[in-house]
Formats: structure tokens, sequence, C-alpha cells
């Protein structure tokens, strides 16, 4: 019994570490994508989200990219002094931050429009491994949350 638990605790057996290691490694393959136009990786998701919604709350913001207030505060503030994004407080609450995408921050997907296919080159996934890879993740983020992921 002792054996069959200290073999559990084996990295090897672990699902947590290549996921790690391969969510740390895609992010670094991104790097030499995104440094041309001064973005990091983070920046990059937030774009993506504002590309979609040109306006929305910090909260939501947050919901989409499974990130708190506190890591995207300061995230914003730095886009912001790029011109990417406007923050500005909600006249109904106070509270409320709302960020907005500037035609400076529009104009960045176009500069950003070749990533996706550069990224998948390097992952080298066929279509199928893709699809299902992208399922799986979502429903473990499903499980983990208790939340389907927000469209």
């Amino acid at each position: 019994m002792i054996e069959k638990n200290i073999d559990e605790l084996a990295l090897k057996n672990q699902l947590c570490f290549p996921l790690y290691a391969c969510a740390k490694e895609i992010v670094r393959a991104y790097q030499p994508l995104l440094e041309p136009m001064n973005l990091t990786y983070t920046q990059y998701i937030v774009m993506m989200v504002l590309w979609e919604h040109s306006h929305l709350n910090v909260k939501s913001l947050g919901e989409y990219l499974y990130l708190d207030s506190g890591t995207l505060t300061p995230l914003l503030r730095k886009m912001e002094a790029k011109g990417f994004l406007t923050r500005t407080r909600s006249k109904e609450d106070e509270r409320t931050v709302i960020i907005s995408i500037t035609e400076e921050g529009r104009a960045l997907q176009q500069r950003v429009a070749h990533v996706p296919q550069a990224m998948a080159k390097v992952v080298k996934l066929s279509q199928e491994e893709f699809e299902t890879m992208y399922q799986l993740l979502y429903k473990m983020i499903a499980q983990l949350t208790g939340r389907e992921q927000k469209e």
C-alpha cells in the first residue's frame, strides 16, 4: 500500500506537471512573436478579449481570463500607458472600472494576425489533436472552477 502511494507521488505520474511545463513553454514560444509589438503573453490575451468586446469592466475581463483584479490592475495600467486601452470609472458605480479598447489597440489586431498560425507551426498538433486537447482542457477548467467557458 505504501509503495502504491509513493508511486502516485512520482513526478512522472502527475497530470499537473506536464500541464505546468507545457503552459510555461507555450508562453515562452509566444515571446518572440509578441515582442516586436511590445506585448507580453498576458497583455496579448487581454487584447484578444478587447477585440471581441470593445468595452467591459475589470471583473468581467478577469472572468474571461481567470485572473483576479490584483493581477489585472497593474497589467491594465501598463497597457493604458502604451495606448492600447483606456480605464474609466463607471458613472453608475465608482467602484467599477470600465476597460475600453483604443484605436491603437484595435490597430494592433492586424499586427498580430500572424501569431495563431505561427504558434500552430510551433506546436504541430493535427486538427483532431488540437480539438481533443481544447475540449479536454476546457472540461478540466469547468470541473475545477465550477463554471463553463465564458463566450
